[in-house]
């Protein structure tokens, strides 16, 4: 009856259901609150006390999806569009074909890559790039899991095994940190050496999706995403230069500012005053960029205060002392449950990041307790704040694959997101994390 577990499967399977996530994570989180022994009002005060902390990220979202209404409407990413089917349709064969397709796959991966990293901006790229491409991925019969498997994949491993961009918030001043804050003597070389083998998971889930699970195509419909694609009668090179002005921007604002609000507002504002977007249609513009990226805050909103009432319920420390009390001696179960509770924890607050605080006070002294090695330990907490973060419903490495590939309504966030890459990654992170436990 531990109100962590029973909220995260309630959450799930009103999720698989098809219940609206932010349903979802409301009910559980008060299912969980109740079940604690916390009272209903206590229970909801704790929820609303949490919000807050997803507004930021609402806000960051709504202005992102403005930003990349302007670019859409400045034809930059038509340009693109256009190259890329024009290779396509030139294809008199199908292994020409499947060049293109690799190589517009490859693209994407490093593209994510260089998002976490090289130019640090996260998933603010998604709903710039990936909109005007769902043509070129019809007309490819590319499937939509595929591609969120790829973008998630570049989202979640530089920041688990590179110790640059968001890795290195993670790696040094997160996981490193903790781990040293609660009494465990590691130095910064050895974070990053112990995360390669559950990294390599992710590497072995990409390759299974691209080349076994994914690989056969699959058809949409393109009416659809026509209806979606902004009409161009001609392109305009002074706004297709413009958009590069504006993209360079707000990258640099936000890299200078920390803030995606501040990045998409800048870049906005070159729009504005070098004429492509007419004051006039600012308010339709920003409706759109709302309407685009809704959902994603409000989920994330709703997941802020699902987080806050797990906390509150103090069901983290308890399914951890219940597991210590009946393992006993048994080393690798100690390993294997201990990545399966970091599961359950980061599937419910959505976040590796938020989840490390959480557990490193936790399973640094259980690990001491079976014997664990420092390195062990790191690719324990490590992986098991990673856990969870590919697949769930509430984590933005989830969400932002969805925010692109559904702007035709084509592509459902759990059944074609979270599932996809639930089963390719975070299996194969429990399989890798648990190995590298018993072997460093």
């Amino acid at each position: 009856m531990n109100p962590v577990v029973i909220s995260v499967c309630v959450m799930l399977v009103l999720a698989l259901l098809r219940v609206n996530v932010v349903v979802a994570l409301t009910f559980s989180a008060i299912v969980g609150g109740l079940i604690s022994g916390m009272s209903l009002t206590d229970t909801i005060s704790a929820f609303e006390g949490g919000l807050g902390g997803g507004a930021t990220t609402a806000l960051s979202y709504a202005m992102l999806g403005t930003f990349a209404v302007a670019i859409s409407r400045s034809g930059i990413t038509d340009v693109l569009a256009q190259f890329v089917i024009k290779k396509v349709s030139g294809q008199t064969n199908a292994a020409a074909a499947t060049g293109v397709k690799y190589t517009l796959l490859t693209a994407l991966l490093l593209l994510a890559v260089s998002s976490q990293n090289a130019i640090p901006v996260h998933i603010a790229f998604i709903p710039i790039v990936i909109p005007p491409l769902l043509h070129v991925f019809a007309k490819l019969h590319l499937d939509r899991r595929l591609i969120a498997c790829v973008l998630t994949f570049g989202l979640v491993t530089p920041y688990m095994a590179l110790p640059v961009g968001f890795g290195g918030i993670f790696l040094n001043n997160i996981l490193l940190k903790n781990l040293t804050d609660n009494g465990l003597t590691v130095s910064i070389e050895q974070v990053p050496v112990a995360m390669i083998l559950p990294a390599l998971g992710m590497v072995v889930g990409l390759l299974i999706a691209m080349f076994i699970s994914y690989r056969k195509p699959r058809q949409y419909d393109e009416s659809k995403i026509l209806a979606i694609e902004p009409e161009h009668k001609e392109i305009n090179l002074f706004h297709v230069y413009v958009a590069v002005g504006a993209i360079v921007v707000a990258l640099g604002a936000q890299l200078w500012s920390g803030s995606m609000i501040v990045g998409g507002l800048l870049g906005f504002t070159v729009f504005l005053i070098c004429g492509v977007i007419k004051w006039k249609d600012t308010q339709d513009v920003f409706t759109r960029g709302v309407h685009m990226m809704a959902m994603i805050g409000f989920i994330m909103i709703a997941a802020a205060g699902f987080a806050a009432v797990m906390k509150e319920t103090g069901g983290v420390e308890s399914l951890v002392q219940t597991l210590s009390d009946t393992i006993g001696d048994n080393k690798g179960l100690a390993a294997f449950l201990m990545l399966v509770v970091g599961l359950l924890v980061t599937m419910g607050i959505g976040s590796s990041f938020s989840t490390i605080p959480v557990l490193a006070a936790i399973y640094i002294p259980l690990a001491a307790a079976f014997g664990f090695s420092p390195m062990a330990t790191i690719a324990l907490v490590g992986t098991a704040a990673a856990l969870g973060d590919a697949g769930s419903p509430a984590s933005d490495s989830t969400l932002g694959p969805t925010s692109g590939l559904n702007a035709d309504g084509q592509h459902e966030h759990i059944w074609e997101t979270v599932v996809p890459t639930f089963i390719h990654y975070n299996l194969p992170l429990i399989v890798f994390g648990w190995i590298a436990a018993m072997v460093l």
